[in-house]
């Protein structure tokens, strides 16, 4: 068979392909359609119809994602059976329900990925299929089973015609999927067991986040019934980084996950502040869980000196020690501050009650009680109804949000904290919330908990507001149906009872009926719900996270099921714990694996030695990924006296054809740098898809573009340094008005 009568065949699978995938889109759009048509139904055909919707909705938003890109490879059996791999998987619309399409996380795809000369896995040949959009470009073939004499004219001798395509591509400003090119090291990461603690770390360029993704896909795919209730939550560094990661997921034909920052994830607040690096380091450290729990006892006041509450003409004084008996009696409970808010309010009442029946229930002769149970008990009822009561309450033991409890402490902490510690977080209560303080609301919230009896009072109402509106409507049917039997002579002739809206439903069932339903995804509830459980955690940059955001994301994994991603390397936050034994200890204590990538494929050796050279400044012992290319191009290194003007000119020289640059300066620079870049705007969040775009080297975490100006690079720390320099896939400047770091300037080549 010639070259393109192998691309012809391909070519009619592919259209066969996209036939199947247009019909089986248009019977889902019609299916969704139809079910949401149906309108009022009984109760479980509802419950069945929802399913239906959500079930064809996913399928149809996975359709979309990966339409275009659907099939990427071929795997020939020795048995004389082949099979094609994709992103998803589909089968014919027979009774036989023949497989058509392998999905790439299938046992049976796992040869493509896995399977070598040495060890073929009963493959004979390993197809690559490169597309634009429906059309078939080239072909890759790799030929294991050497005694085959066959050959297609495709052979790729190396066998990584493909990879190194992928890696020498031009950037868009957002990740692609690695499907196509999945390495064996990266393949047994992403198939690891699902329960537990898996730690991969990897130096920059070696693929982490990419696997971590698409273990999440493959998660989805082999626990499907539990996670898709439960939820998989991907945890990054930045917006802009989930911004360049959003797409991966999707065009593996998986959306019901909920990608956020640690600034995210407590419903109703948005990080938007930013903290000094001490106030970050202060607010991040464990200590901080006692210093809150401090704050709260605090609010559980005793009077000063007494609180006087005049009942039925009687004073009544709740003194020191009486509130203090109440106090620890509702302490004892070991309730959450507000849960145990009902616990105090009856010792409180009893107390009273007790006062005012000694005040006027006792004999005045002997001594003894006039009051039975029930006069005791009517007394308790009508202080209850004392607002001088529940204002004494009010004051000594408040109901407290995490926003008022955190946001009062955070504007007065003296006392709680050592001084320098205490002026580094004071902030003004009307300010903004910082990533770091949403830990310590989250921290607040646990310590408070939720007195739900109002929310329990208010639903009731509602409740029963729903029954008599639904009464009202069955009265009126009824009345309406009597009315219209009666004005008729022969309303029912033969003596058969004529049925109505109130012999077959109530109000209450008729009020269900009409209650609005919750079609939202598990991913979407999980965002509005503090307390959701996920059935899987990913954490990327995990190194970065502060003890107290660690206290965060375990509470949202009781079964300690998350995939930690990181580099204790390019560990540069104040409150990062870098140490992946100190992080998980106090949770799973030595139950965790740890696994490493080794091998570097976006940066170039040539970039790799010049930023391992700066680590080793401080590690000597630093062992960096082993790049798999050499593009040939040196990083340069430049002195100037005009920087903005200096830059303007490097990010021209620099500016790809296609693909994106990258200029990586500190934040204080940025007004200037950009008053010289075309297009270029500092202060908003970055827009990745741009071909030049403006970052500091915490917001370059995790991203790479095709080309990187590294600017001033004697003003960061080691780490930082080390993540700016191993941004870039192809080219890399470096321009500085002041000292070098000195192994940056010792091992920079000469200049262009």
């Amino acid at each position: 068979m010639s070259n393109s009568d192998e691309i012809r065949g391909e070519q009619e699978f592919i259209d066969a392909l996209y036939a199947r995938v247009d019909a089986l889109r248009g019977d889902t759009e019609a299916g969704v359609t139809d079910a949401l048509a149906q309108g009022d139904t009984p109760m479980q055909a509802r419950l069945e119809r929802d399913i239906l919707v959500a079930e064809r909705s996913g399928l149809l938003a996975a359709l979309n994602a990966v339409d275009g890109s659907l099939c990427f490879g071929r795997i020939d059996h020795t048995s004389g059976v082949s099979h094609h791999i994709g992103r998803i998987g589909l089968r014919t619309d027979d009774a036989e329900r023949t497989p058509i399409l392998i999905d790439w996380r299938a046992d049976l795809a796992r040869p493509f990925y896995l399977a070598t000369g040495h060890t073929p896995m009963g493959i004979r040949r390993r197809r690559h299929i490169t597309t634009s959009g429906r059309t078939v470009t080239a072909l890759h073939d790799e030929i294991l089973d050497l005694g085959d004499a066959t050959r297609t004219g495709h052979e790729d001798p190396s066998g990584d015609a493909v990879l190194l395509a992928a890696l020498n591509s031009a950037r868009t400003g957002r990740m692609n999927d690695i499907v196509q090119t999945i390495q064996a090291e990266q393949d047994q990461i992403i198939r690891a067991p699902h329960r537990g603690v898996l730690v991969v770390e990897g130096g920059p360029g070696t693929g982490k986040t990419a696997v971590a993704l698409h273990r999440a896909a493959y998660l989805l795919y082999e626990h499907r019934e539990l996670l898709a209730k439960r939820a998989v939550l991907i945890v990054g560094p930045n917006p802009a980084f989930l911004g360049y990661i959003g797409e991966v997921l999707p065009s593996l034909g998986e959306t019901g996950v909920l990608l956020a920052t640690v600034g995210e994830l407590f419903p109703g607040v948005r990080a938007t502040a930013t903290d000094t690096r001490e106030a970050a380091a202060v607010k991040g450290r464990a200590d901080m869980a006692d210093v809150l729990a401090d704050v709260v006892r605090d609010w559980q006041a005793l009077p000063d000196p007494v609180i006087t509450i005049e009942h039925d003409r009687e004073i009544l004084m709740l003194d020191d020690d009486l509130v203090r008996v109440a106090r620890e009696r509702t302490r004892a409970a070991r309730l959450p501050h507000n849960v145990a808010r009902e616990h105090f309010e009856g010792h409180i009442l009893n107390t009273l009650t007790e006062l005012y029946a000694e005040r006027v229930g006792t004999d005045p002769y002997d001594g003894t009680s006039l009051l039975d149970a029930g006069d005791i008990t009517q007394i308790r009822d009508e202080l209850a109804e004392n607002p001088e009561v529940w204002a004494a309450v009010d004051q000594l033991w408040p109901r407290l949000t995490p926003q008022r409890l955190v946001a009062d402490f955070l504007a007065d902490p003296v006392g709680y904290l050592p001084d320098e510690d205490a002026a580094a977080i004071r902030r003004p209560v009307t300010r903004a919330w910082t990533v770091a303080d949403v830990p310590l609301l989250d921290e607040a919230a646990e310590l408070l908990g939720e007195d739900d009896r109002p929310a329990r009072a208010r639903a009731e109402r509602e409740r029963e507001t729903q029954v008599a509106y639904a009464q009202g409507v069955l009265d009126v049917s009824y009345a309406s149906r009597t009315y219209e039997f009666e004005d008729k002579e022969d309303s029912d002739p033969d003596g058969s009872e004529v049925l109505s809206a109130h012999d077959i439903i109530d109000a209450e069932r008729f009020a269900e009926r009409h209650e609005e339903d919750d079609h939202r995804s598990a991913a979407e509830r999980a965002a509005a719900d503090r307390t959701w459980a996920f059935g899987h955690i990913i954490v990327d940059e995990a190194q970065e996270l502060s003890p107290m955001a660690w206290r965060l994301l375990m509470r949202r994994s009781p079964t300690r099921s998350m995939t930690l991603v990181g580099d204790p390397a390019q560990t540069a936050e104040a409150a990062g714990v870098g140490s992946w034994a100190k992080i998980l200890e106090p949770y799973v204590e030595d139950r965790w694996e740890h696994t490493r990538l080794g091998v570097n494929y976006r940066t170039p050796a040539e970039i790799m030695e010049l930023a391992a050279a700066v680590v080793r400044a401080e590690n000597p012992d630093f062992e960096p990924p082993s790049s798999v290319r050499s593009t040939g191009v040196r990083p340069w290194v430049r002195a100037t006296d005009d920087l903005p003007a200096a830059v303007a000119e490097a990010v021209e020289e620099l500016t790809p054809t296609e693909g994106r640059l990258a200029v990586i300066a500190p934040r204080h620079l940025h007004r200037r740098l950009a008053a010289r870049l075309d297009g270029v705007t500092a202060g908003a969040e970055p827009d990745l898809t741009r071909t030049v775009v403006l970052l500091d080297p915490r917001q370059s975490k995790g991203l790479e573009f095709d080309s990187v100006l590294v600017v001033e690079p004697g003003l960061y720390g080691t780490s930082d340094l080390y993540v700016a320099l191993t941004r870039a896939t192809q080219r890399l400047g470096v321009l500085h008005t002041g000292r070098l770091p000195q192994r940056l300037a010792e091992s920079s080549p000469a200049p262009a």
